[in-house]
């Protein structure tokens, strides 16, 4: 390099170091051709086209700097990084995994990559990217976040709530991030990082910092509410009067949407429906996003579900789940076929009789291992859940895949499941059970002496693997009218991609439900476990008999704090399910034949769910 030469690159990292990129590349403009071609001074030159938002230029800048040093992962980075900026998706994925194969350890590219699928909404393979650029660089937040938020969307909880540990002490951020975490924290049932992710949002200038705040507010009302703290919710909402919300300029739809949402979903929970379902119209006219849309939709659903309004509800729901189709598309395009098993368990069957010649392995007895609150969704399950953390002998986690997790566990490591249960050794069983209850730990620290709940629906699902680790764990199969179970299951948001699929058409739904009640009765048959038929009805109709039966099935003598499971409800910090509000009400008879409702819409699907209807001992 010419002493000019450096003397230019000199004074250009000069003016870039003192914020002043307008210079940059006017000194970039009186070098000599040669100077031009120089590496430092393209460099200094394309990252100040960038900073003025000379995207074309800057893109021309960094694709000529890859022309000249093709070896370097970095040029070919940064050109991906203004391609992307400028709309050009396909020329910066290129250059991305052009980095990438120069640099596979490079955090940064992984990042930048996830960034790229994430703005093309193919997010398995953001989330892919992301969770790579963490584990090269645990301590890189914007990467953790943008990770999470993935997993969010691809409803893996698990991998998402890693992420988000430590949250918490996080460094401020910009607010329409820190939205984004808070959502995400009160997802895991963590209000108090949510809040303080919200309080301590960094604001755009006025006069976004404005609608910025009411955007905050509505999101504090909406957290206090999913957390049953309605009061606080209330007393939140203060700060949205609707006037203000009607003044907002025509820009800002997503703040009005959100203001109305809040609104809408206090009235629901004082039972004002007729106000609910026009604040939710207002919602869907505003919203600007999907997800934000197919929520008002399932609330305009229930709304008019409890005005008697069954077609308009219907119609409601369809609306929802096809925007919820366009979401799931992004995420599981596979199980949009018709032929689909959104509930499939990786693996086969365990052959009839071939439990028989398992190993023979040592094992907790039934006080040391879990009680498995299993059944189809929205059969009562939170409702037991709750009945049992109510009694100081239990302790529930909330809904985790702990089971799902392990069977993933046993595949990673080339296992077959479930046929390799077979061959554990009493090493890998312990192993298995270590890793559970290290699991179990990291969120029930003080769990002591207490036994554990684990209320996962589907881990009916998982009954081999439960069997084999825990064979004398007792089971609680909650039962409630198939048509019901549907009926509720289709008014729900679910959050994973594949139960929204799962949910969008009444058919799919019944023949999950075939396809899962088949696979437990043939597993039930095969492992012969401990197992409690808990029927929603009859807890209804009978229920000081039925926490009676509960507490003989559990050998527990004193079942009275499980009556009050409603009060302990409400007392709870956080309830993970769409029942978190039904259970602080107690037991009632609203839920019990609604599907008789929709009858119209279910005959379709009843010569599918009339065996289950009759063997589970239903009517039509």
């Amino acid at each position: 390099m010419s002493t000019a030469t450096t003397d230019l690159a000199s004074a250009m990292a000069g003016a870039w170091n003192a914020g002043e990129p307008e210079r940059v590349i006017a000194l970039a403009g009186q070098a000599t051709p040669s100077q031009g071609n120089d590496e430092g001074v393209l460099l200094l030159l394309g990252l100040a086209q960038q900073a003025t938002a000379r995207l074309a230029e800057a893109t021309a800048t960094f694709r000529r700097l890859a022309q000249l040093r093709p070896d370097v992962s970095a040029h070919w980075n940064n050109l991906a990084v203004v391609c992307r900026q400028a709309g050009d998706l396909a020329e910066a994925e290129q250059a991305l995994l052009t980095a990438l194969s120069l640099a596979p350890d490079d955090a940064e590219v992984h990042y930048n990559l996830g960034l790229l699928y994430t703005q093309q909404q193919r997010w398995i393979q953001a989330r892919q990217a992301l969770l790579d650029a963490v584990e090269l660089n645990p301590r890189f937040l914007e990467a953790r976040l943008q990770a999470a938020y993935a997993c969010y969307v691809c409803g893996d909880n698990t991998q998402q709530e890693a992420m988000l540990r430590g949250a918490i002490d996080w460094p401020a951020q910009p607010a329409e991030q820190a939205l984004v975490l808070s959502a995400m924290l009160s997802v895991q049932g963590n209000l108090d990082a949510a809040l303080r992710t919200l309080a301590r949002a960094q604001l755009p200038d006025e006069p976004a910092a404005g609608i910025m705040r009411l955007r905050i507010a509505a999101q504090r009302v909406l957290l206090y509410e999913r957390n049953n703290r309605i009061d606080a919710a209330q007393n939140e909402l203060r700060q949205l009067p609707p006037d203000a919300l009607d003044a907002l300029p025509p820009d800002a739809q997503q703040a009005r949407a959100d203001g109305w949402r809040a609104h809408a979903a206090l009235a629901m929970r004082r039972g004002a429906y007729a106000e609910a379902d026009a604040l939710y119209r207002r919602v869907l006219a505003c919203a600007t996003d999907d997800e934000s849309r197919a929520s008002a939709a399932f609330g305009l659903a229930s709304a008019r579900d409890r005005q008697g309004q069954y077609p308009q509800a219907w119609q409601a729901l369809q609306e929802a789940h096809a925007m919820q189709l366009d979401i799931a598309r992004n995420v599981v395009p596979e199980l949009l076929a018709p032929d689909s098993r959104p509930l499939q368990v990786t693996g086969g069957d365990v052959e009839y009789g071939a439990h028989a010649g398992w190993k023979p392995l040592s094992s907790p007895g039934s006080r040391q291992s879990p009680v498995f609150v299993v059944g189809f969704p929205r059969s009562g399950t939170t409702l037991l859940e709750q009945m049992l953390d109510a009694h100081p002998d239990f302790q529930s986690m909330d809904e985790r895949a702990y089971i799902h997790d392990l069977i993933e566990g046993m595949e990673l490591v080339g296992q077959q499941y479930p046929a390799d249960l077979a061959n554990l050794t009493q090493q890998d069983a312990d192993q298995l059970r270590s890793v559970y209850r290290r699991m179990v730990g990291e969120v029930l620290p003080d769990l002591g002496e207490r036994r554990l709940v684990d209320k996962n629906p589907l881990n009916m699902l998982c009954l081999p693997m439960i069997m084999r680790l825990f064979p004398h764990a007792r089971i609680i199969l909650c039962l409630r009218h198939p048509c019901d179970v549907l009926l509720s299951c289709s008014m729900q948001p679910f959050r994973s991609p594949a139960f929204m699929v799962l949910c969008s058409s009444l058919q799919r739904l019944a023949q999950g439900y075939a396809k899962a009640f088949e696979q437990w009765h043939r597993d039930v048959e095969r492992f012969a476990p401990h197992v409690l038929e808990w029927r929603y009805e009859s807890v209804v109709s009978q229920f000081d008999d039925q926490v009676a039966r509960l507490g003989q099935f559990l050998e527990t003598a004193d079942t009275s704090p499980m009556t009050r499971f409603a009060e302990h409800a409400r007392h709870k910090r956080f309830i993970s399910t769409p029942s978190y509000a039904q259970v602080t009400e107690g037991v009632h008879r609203k839920a019990v034949d609604r599907w008789q409702n929709y009858r119209k819409q279910f005959e379709p699907v009843l010569p599918e769910l009339q065996p289950w209807i009759d063997r589970l001992g239903y009517s039509t």
